[in-house]
């Protein structure tokens, strides 16, 4: 990958975009991770006014720190960059004391994470209409359109992707190439939705890079049979879930009604 002339093209392409929208600038979520790291640079590379913004609910003290360290360093470099922080654990456990409890422990902790990711969403647009500004969203190729990996009305409720057309390891690589702190490079990949030291790989059962590994497979046109071992394994894992949570990455279906009976 050309870093220097993909960092252009979508510097520019944002330019272009919140130029034809008649916005003020971005607002974004900052969670400490690569992907919101880089996603934020490259809006702070538009000169558009750009809003980082810190959302904790019961966050790991790493997470903060590295998105800290982040805001400060890009509010160092940029002029046109700001921050705020809305602290949403109040707001989170007040909804949690308001809704029923099932007894599945499994999908109440699932729902209840998504929950921490439509909240931080709701902060964000709320943000963005006070501002005139665009929500940009910060989900990878694989994420979005691989395994899904991101929560519906959430992390996924955005005004536009920068991003979603990089690979997780292109991402890591546009990332180091515009200077994001080496802390968040190292760092293992993590949503931060359930309040433990659970990473990605521990959810999805697979590294980034075998999960691209295996969206570039499925894409040539491979099956199960051309696979064993690992590899065998980490293609089944990637086909689940990208069969399962097609829901999340084709338009919401529309019941057409036919003109004979409107």
């Amino acid at each position: 990958m050309n870093t220097e002339k993909v960092a252009k093209h979508i510097i520019n392409w944002l330019k272009e975009y919140a130029e034809n929208a008649r916005v003020n600038g971005f607002v974004v979520g900052v969670s400490g991770g690569i992907d919101s790291a880089l996603t934020s640079t490259l809006c702070a590379k538009t000169g558009f006014p750009t809003l980082c913004v810190e959302m904790p609910i019961h966050q790991a003290k790493s997470q903060v720190s590295r998105a800290q360290e982040h805001i400060a360093q890009l509010k160092n470099r940029f002029d046109n960059v700001s921050d705020t922080r809305v602290d949403l654990t109040s707001t989170f456990e007040t909804f949690k004391n308001e809704v029923p409890i099932v007894d599945n422990q499994a999908k109440v902790d699932l729902s209840l994470a998504n929950t921490r990711a439509r909240l931080r969403m709701t902060n964000l647009y709320y943000l963005a209409g006070i501002y005139g500004y665009l929500v940009a969203g910060t989900g990878n190729k694989v994420e979005d359109f691989g395994v899904g990996f991101y929560t519906k009305y959430g992390d996924g409720g955005v005004d536009l992707s920068p991003i979603a057309d990089l690979m997780k390891s292109e991402v890591y690589e546009l990332a180091a190439f515009l200077g994001v702190p080496n802390s968040i490079q190292k760092a293992q990949p993590t949503d931060g939705l359930f309040g433990d030291s659970r990473t990605d790989e521990d959810q999805l059962g697979a590294s980034y890079d075998e999960l691209e590994w295996a969206m570039k497979m499925q894409d040539k046109g491979k099956t199960e049979s051309n696979f064993s071992g690992r590899e065998l394994e980490v293609f089944i894992i990637y086909s689940r879930l990208n069969r399962n949570n097609q829901h999340k990455m084709t338009p919401i279906p529309v019941c057409q009604i036919p003109k004979d009976i409107k």
